[in-house]
């Protein structure tokens, strides 16, 4: 299986996790994301994804004024969004210790 196919299913939530932290702008998420090792996430993947959640009502931006060059959109989450994200980690803690019980009874048997 390709990274690409897993990466896809849990980026979603990754993402809500990050903005959880505070509001935060599209490229400054990229390389918070490229620190934590996905470095394959490209703007042509994450945009597109913030559009998504902000459509959902997941979160929500708000253009602001940069000192370094033109105005960002900043993103922060929505009441929805802060139930998304603990759904999330309800759901990937649950995936973590099945995928953890699969492998440590294929382990035994081997």
């Amino acid at each position: 299986m390709k990274s690409s196919q897993l990466l896809k299913g849990v980026l979603e939530g990754c993402v809500l996790l990050i903005i959880s932290q505070g509001e935060i702008y599209g490229y400054e998420l990229m390389q918070r994301l490229h620190q934590y090792g996905f470095t394959t996430v490209v703007g042509g993947t994450l945009y597109p994804l913030l559009a998504k959640l902000e459509k959902q009502g997941d979160i929500t931006g708000m253009m602001k004024a940069s000192p370094d060059g033109p105005d960002r959109k900043y993103f922060h989450l929505t009441v929805s969004g802060i139930a998304a994200c603990d759904e999330f980690k309800t759901q990937w803690a649950t995936l973590l210790a099945q995928v953890a019980a699969v492998e440590e009874d294929t382990h035994d048997n081997t």
